[in-house]
C-alpha cells in the first residue's frame, strides 16, 4: 500500500502498521479468499458500487471533518468498526488528529467536490474494501486512503489517512509574460 504524499493530517487507528502514513486496528487473521481466477473475457466485479463508494467517502470524511472542528471524536469512533473502538478512545483519536485540527484544514469541500478514486474499489486479503484517491479542493487537495470493515452487512471505517497537499495548477493557468518592447 503505497504511503499518501506530503504531510500527513490524521492517521487513525492504532495498532498494526500496514503502511507509512496509515495505522489500522488489527485485522482479524483469515485465510486469503479463493476464487477462481477472471478469464480474459469477464471483468472481476467491484466489491461496492461508485455510488456507495462516493457515499462511504463523503460521509467518513465529512465526519472526520466535524470531529476536527468541535474537538469531539466520540461519532467517529461510534460509526467505526468494533476493533477501531475497542483499541481507540474519542481522546485517543483527538491525538492522533491533532495536527489537522491545529492547522484548521477544512474538509468540507468533499459535500460539494466529487471524490476521484485513483484505484477501482477493492479487498484486501482480510475483506476489507479499501478505497483510494482525492478531492479536488483548493488550495489544498484532499487525498485519501480509506479501509472499511463490513460488519453485519455494513461497511465501517476501520482506517483513515488523509494528506492535503497543495492543488495542483490547471495547465492553462499559465500567464504569458509581456512582450518586450522593440
Amino acid at each position: 500500500m503505497p504511503a499518501l504524499p506530503t504531510r500527513a493530517l490524521g492517521v487513525a487507528l492504532l495498532l498494526a502498521s500496514v503502511a507509512p502514513g496509515m495505522v489500522l486496528a488489527q485485522a482479524p487473521k483469515s485465510p486469503p479468499p479463493t476464487s477462481p481466477p477472471a478469464t480474459a473475457a469477464s471483468k472481476p466485479a467491484l466489491p461496492v458500487g461508485v455510488e456507495q463508494a462516493l457515499y462511504l467517502i463523503r460521509s467518513t470524511l465529512l465526519t472526520l471533518h466535524d470531529a476536527n472542528r468541535t474537538n469531539n471524536y466520540s461519532v467517529l469512533r461510534d460509526l467505526a468498526a468494533p476493533d477501531v473502538q475497542t483499541r481507540n478512545t474519542a481522546a485517543d483519536l483527538s491525538q492522533v488528529f491533532a495536527d489537522l485540527r491545529q492547522r484548521k484544514v477544512d474538509l468540507s469541500g468533499v459535500a460539494l467536490a466529487a471524490p476521484q478514486l485513483t484505484a477501482p474499489p477493492s479487498l484486501d486479503a482480510n475483506r476489507m474494501l479499501r478505497l483510494v484517491g482525492y478531492v479536488p479542493t483548493t488550495p489544498l487537495q484532499i487525498n485519501f486512503e480509506l479501509l472499511f470493515q463490513n460488519v453485519e452487512g455494513r461497511w465501517r471505517m476501520f482506517a483513515i489517512a488523509v494528506t492535503t497537499p497543495p492543488a495542483p495548477q490547471p495547465a492553462n493557468s499559465k500567464v504569458p509574460a509581456p512582450k518586450k518592447a522593440n
